[in-house]
């Protein structure tokens, strides 16, 4: 009997999880000072926040598809965590130069683009490799990979959590030179996140097999089962076929659409990469119907997260302008609010772990296409809650910070149904020689979401400019709400509905 069998968790999932913490409080820290840095310190209107937001967030999970591809083919995980790593704390170290220097605005923009460039690679080499070692820990079939992935998400969540606090601490003080000190912080942790790896990565990244992990590329494994074949060689021509469908569609989006350049190039990218990965000749019947499954939920994540991903940008908006932050006497500040979702998971994560498995143990536990229609159904619902709060109510009037904490506290129920099993998910039906460039494909329904969160978020009333959506105007909070209830509740129908198929398509795979 295997080791992930007879005892709780392998060692090298709490190494991750370590990992991971560090990691995550230098994203969210630098994250939850960003629009209000641009806001308040470069003096950038609401809409260009928005969209150069959703540009950064989008790019930052479209990269992983880069990440993904070198390490399968050629540097193997680890060297592409490593080089990640140290993109990132490149990265962050621009972002606190660029508040040093924020009364020069143009410096200033120039330096943050530059900041935003290191992290979006970073984050592209760490994020599919880190989430693809969680699964290899564990033995095909171990019915405690749901449970670990949820751990694994604690983890990211318990940097989310103290990331705002720390970095809004010192950062969002309302004295626009203060940024700097917040993206330091950022800055310091990404470099512990460095140093951890380093030092124990030897240690700790090992299978269940007692054999090393991520030291070669995916392509040249070895230890394939025998139904494993190679991935299968992409002649000259084929490859002048896929750039030729791209460019194609990046310039159709571009040219007969409102979508920028990179939002043409996110868009395209989502639907080309796709498309090759599943039309690979090695690739047999069942595997090409269980990386369907993969596609088919990855594109009703779009919807999840480009309302979910309003808690940096329209989220924050609110809770800076019309919410009301007297805690105790004082005035809370703004970027804390991001912070509240990640201490609900850290509470709640637990919970859900044992629920999975208890739920297993008795076969009653949902598959992964439900799990994931409760999620969206749960964001819904929140949306509902603080639409229903903010009706009625004129612009500059602040209501109860009771409606943003209901609102973080279901949408928090509704991210652990959907996001740690989605990761799960594409761990188990991923064939082995493409399993972080599909980790890389499920980024990418996040970079097509976040970019689309940032276009939505271009919806937030403001007064004296008109707000429209497909035909409809947004003239108040209320039906700014409404729209993110509307499409969150549809995409759940829909995947309710689709389940049993998708069930029959996964082959068993829980």
């Amino acid at each position: 009997m295997s080791e992930t069998t007879t005892q709780k968790h392998p060692k090298g999932l709490y190494f991750i999880y370590t990992v991971a913490i560090a990691e995550r409080f230098g994203y969210y820290g630098m994250r939850a000072l960003f629009v209000l840095y641009m806001i308040n310190a470069l003096m950038i209107d609401k809409e260009l926040s928005s969209v150069i937001y959703g540009n950064y967030t989008g790019l930052v999970y479209l990269t992983p598809l880069i990440g993904g591809y070198v390490a399968d083919k050629y540097w193997g995980m680890r060297r592409s965590m490593f080089w990640g790593a140290v993109m990132m704390v490149i990265g962050q170290m621009f972002m606190f130069l660029s508040a040093v220097n924020f009364q020069n605005a143009e410096l200033a923009r120039w330096l943050m683009y530059a900041g935003l460039g290191g992290l979006i690679f970073g984050n592209g080499f760490f994020k599919p490799n880190v989430t693809t070692f969680v699964g290899q820990l564990y033995e095909k079939g171990d019915r405690k990979l749901d449970a670990a992935y949820t751990i694994f998400y604690m983890g990211v969540n318990l940097g989310a959590f103290a990331a705002p606090l720390v970095c809004g601490f010192l950062g969002d003080t309302g004295n626009p030179g203060d940024f700097k000190w917040g993206f330091l912080a950022a800055a310091i942790a990404s470099m512990l996140c460095l140093t951890i790896y380093v030092m124990f990565r030897e240690k700790y990244l090992i299978g269940p097999n007692g054999n090393p992990l991520g030291v070669e590329p995916a392509a040249k494994n070895r230890e394939l089962s025998e139904s494993e074949k190679p991935i299968a060689k992409t002649t000259l021509k084929e490859i002048g076929f896929w750039i030729l469908g791209a460019v194609g569609l990046f310039s159709l989006f571009l040219f007969t659409s409102d979508f920028d350049v990179i939002g043409s190039f996110i868009y395209a990218s989502c639907l080309v990469v796709p498309a090759y990965v599943i039309f690979d000749k090695s690739l047999t019947k069942i595997e090409r119907q269980r990386i369907a499954v993969i596609y088919i939920i990855a594109f009703f994540v779009i919807f999840f997260w480009s309302a979910f991903e309003q808690a940096g940008i329209s989220l924050t908006y609110f809770a800076e302008e019309q919410t009301n932050r007297n805690v105790f006497g004082k005035i809370m500040p703004a970027s804390w609010f991001q912070s509240f979702n990640a201490v609900f998971v850290v509470i709640l994560a637990p919970i859900f772990a044992k629920l999975w498995v208890k739920l297993g143990q008795k076969n009653m536990e949902p598959t992964s296409p439900v799990k994931q229609a409760i999620g969206l159904f749960l964001l819904s619902m929140g949306y509902l809650l603080i639409a229903f709060g903010v009706r009625g109510v004129e612009p500059g009037v602040k209501v109860s910070i009771l409606w943003l904490t209901g609102l973080y506290f279901i949408h928090t129920m509704g991210e652990l149904c959907l996001s740690p099993i989605g990761l799960s998910m594409v761990n188990k039906l991923a064939p082995v020689r493409f399993a972080s460039l599909l980790m890389g494909v499920w980024y990418l329904s996040m970079a097509t979401a976040n970019k689309f969160a940032g276009a939505l978020s271009t919806l937030y009333p403001e007064a004296g400019k008109t707000k429209m959506f497909i035909g409809f105007e947004i003239s108040n909070l209320y039906e700014f709400f409404m729209i993110f209830v509307i499409i969150s509740a549809v995409a759940s129908l829909i995947l309710f509905g689709l389940s049993k198929r998708l069930e029959k398509l996964m082959h068993g795979v829980k």
